[in-house]
């Protein structure tokens, strides 16, 4: 397609969508709550039809020598269709911000000031590979009174499109404005480009993928964007960790499902325990079919089948059953290895320490910090947020997996009986 047309048709959406948002905005809880609960309940009445569609898309990404992690990604069944109507209920269920009055203050001329929570407006969602985000995210933006307009990848283009329409179809009835939720049906880089310098009509893009698709579009976005980052996540294995405890945590957050950005992709381990840890660790992830790329101290401790780690394996996020492992003398080394190389995602420290426990959590910068647990939790649902619609590694204005309060902004309002200045 033309350049002129493709930029045509994304203005005609996201104005349309704007349109929407003002209506939106003002709808009531119940009205959005039951639209939320008729759109679950047609992804679950047409599962089969979707995934036809999601076939079909399974189908070329295979001959296109999609990887293994990107595959997973896409790949629906009728579990994840569960999940997907599941989390609608979910958000369903959860309280509605838009409208509360989170402060409110008197001042000395008898002024009342507060400051209320309301939407942001229109949402723009730039995805990869994974059809469970169109629904999650027009669940989350239509609870949160935005109007979504969405623009998935290429490899999940008939999947996203058909779970729009079932979408569109079952909310609109029930009083959902048309084009609160849209879609973008050009696979080409371009329509991404025009999405993004539409500032009149969109008021923020969240932007889920790699490194190389957050660069190209930030560098030529007029409309703010919110990145769903990498996620080059660690582990560190403290001298006083309960190291039985410390396996699970590891095996779980590398192999329970790689190809995900809460997965670990490097273990760092106090030198005092590497010595009794690391052998039967490393013989566990090995048997899980997990590649290991040792620094020097590790191969001295299991040499067989350890690739000598590079500089570049810290800063890699693998998607993938590959494990960078690094002996540190203590936690001084460890924290500065996360702040260093991380990607401010999601981080551990295993220990018995409540001193370290506290140092951890207070000097590693990143979204989610964690003690003792697994990093596989940074997710909108496990946190209680219902879905999510993407983790920021960013700072403004949301950090972490951002749920419904995330989708909201704040306005002042002033209560006044005739005070002038």
């Amino acid at each position: 397609m033309l350049k002129m047309d493709i930029k045509d048709e994304v203005i005609k959406l996201t104005n349309k969508a704007k349109q929407a948002s003002r209506k939106l905005a003002n709808l009531s809880c119940g009205v959005k709550d039951k639209a939320l609960v008729s759109m679950a309940e047609a992804l679950e009445f047409q599962s089969e039809a979707i995934l036809k569609e999601n076939a079909k898309d399974m189908e070329a990404a295979k001959t296109s020598n999609l990887s293994p992690a990107l595959l997973d990604r896409l790949k629906l069944n009728e579990s994840r269709i569960k999940a997907m109507a599941d989390g609608l209920r979910d958000v369903a269920n959860l309280p509605d911000p838009v409208g509360e009055v989170i402060s409110m203050w008197k001042r000395p001329n008898g002024l009342q000031v507060g400051r209320v929570q309301v939407p942001l407006g229109v949402v723009g969602i730039i995805y990869e590979a994974r059809p469970n985000v169109t629904a999650d995210a027009a669940g989350l933006c239509l609870k949160s009174g935005n109007a979504v307009v969405l623009r998935g990848g290429s490899e999940a283009i008939n999947s996203n499109q058909f779970i729009v329409k079932i979408l569109t179809e079952a909310s609109v009835p029930l009083g959902i404005p048309e084009g609160s939720i849209s879609f973008i049906p050009f696979t080409e880089r371009e329509a991404v480009r025009e999405l993004a310098k539409l500032n009149n009509y969109v008021d923020v893009i969240i932007l889920r993928g790699g490194k190389g698709l957050i660069e190209a579009i930030g560098s030529e976005a007029k409309v703010p964007i919110i990145a769903h980052g990498e996620g080059n996540c660690h582990v560190y294995v403290d001298s006083t960790a309960d190291l039985s405890m410390a396996e699970e945590i590891t095996f779980n957050a590398k192999v329970q499902r790689p190809g995900v950005c809460n997965a670990i992709e490097s273990l760092l381990v106090h030198q005092d325990i590497a010595q009794e840890f690391l052998p039967t660790m490393i013989k566990r992830l090995k048997e899980a079919k997990v590649e290991i790329r040792g620094c020097e101290k590790t191969r001295s401790i299991v040499s067989a089948g350890i690739v000598p780690a590079t500089q570049e394996d810290w800063k890699t996020e693998y998607l993938d059953l590959i494990l960078a492992v690094k002996v540190v003398q203590g936690l001084d080394e460890a924290i500065e290895h996360i702040n260093t190389y991380g990607s401010s995602h999601s981080d551990a420290i295993v220990t018995s320490s409540y001193a370290n426990a506290r140092r951890f959590l207070q000097e590693v910068d990143s979204a989610a910090v964690y003690v003792n647990a697994s990093t596989r939790f940074t997710d909108g649902s496990e946190f209680g947020l219902g879905a999510e619609i993407g983790i920021s590694t960013q700072k403004l204005h949301a950090r972490g997996p951002m749920g419904l309060v995330e989708l909201t902004t704040t306005k002042f309002i002033i209560l006044g009986d005739g005070q002038i200045r």
